[in-house]
């Protein structure tokens, strides 16, 4: 049963995003926000999708703890959940990823109009300073910076592997960042088609105020996000096979925060 649910919704992602990339050409017209607006629409409804056809939730956690306004933000990557399923936690998002994306056809006109960051891996530090430039131009109009340290997707219980980027951008830009923790690998497996039922963990930790040296600042933030993660993997496994972690139940619980 997992497997037919699974391969349905593999099915209907792809639909809802072709869906999608149609539907929103009228906004390449439109200033950026509807471009974001649309994609935030694409998110909730991928996050509504995968709950409904695979069973798998989300629980939100520490919502109240993310700032306004401009900000840095650092995010676990374990599968492709978190490019869609964070976009709604924000006001005006804009995601730093790889250029290779922009020659997707429609996907990277939209990703431009959003102000999405492309960054060539394979320019070493020209691509980080400008990587940098455009950061400080959206975070002047309050938008919000989404990074994932690792630059790719880990497996659950994988060695952490962070790179300099983030920092350079925390040194360079002087906001705080605010770092999130999760375990969807544990339901959206990277290299297959199976999404096991069960709820995704999402916890947003205390945010890192700016002025910390780049070095005490990375080794922070891969200290915070790690320990968070481990946690949330252990509960998620222990969720899973039907043990309940200390004052939690042990079935899903759904969007606890009211945001999916």
């Amino acid at each position: 049963m997992i497997v037919v649910r699974s391969v349905l919704f593999t099915v209907a992602f792809y639909a809802t995003t072709v869906a999608f990339l149609l539907a929103a050409s009228p906004a390449l017209l439109l200033p950026h926000r509807a471009m974001v607006a649309m994609a935030k629409a694409w998110g909730r409804t991928n996050v509504w999708l995968l709950r409904v056809v695979c069973g798998v939730a989300v629980e939100w956690r520490g919502l109240d703890k993310m700032p306004k306004g401009a900000l840095l933000v650092a995010a676990k990557h374990q599968s492709a959940w978190e490019t869609f399923a964070l976009l709604p936690l924000f006001d005006d998002p804009s995601f730093i990823i790889k250029r290779e994306l922009t020659h997707i056809p429609l996907y990277g006109w939209y990703a431009k109009k959003a102000g999405m960051i492309p960054v060539d891996r394979s320019a070493g530090r020209a691509a980080l300073v400008k990587m940098s430039r455009a950061a400080r131009s959206l975070l002047a109009d309050g938008r919000q910076i989404l990074i994932f340290p690792e630059g790719t997707r880990s497996a659950p219980g994988a060695p952490p592997d962070y790179k300099p980027g983030i920092a350079l951008l925390y040194g360079e830009l002087g906001v705080p960042c605010l770092p999130i923790a999760l375990n969807s690998g544990l339901h959206w497996p990277r290299r297959s088609v199976l999404r096991p039922p069960g709820t995704i963990l999402v916890e947003v930790l205390d945010p890192i105020p700016p002025g910390l040296p780049r070095r005490a600042f990375l080794e922070r933030l891969q200290e915070t996000i790690e320990a968070a993660t481990a946690r949330l993997v252990a509960e998620g496994q222990g969720r899973l096979a039907g043990v309940a972690p200390p004052g939690r139940p042990a079935q899903a619980e759904g969007v606890s925060a009211g945001r999916s």
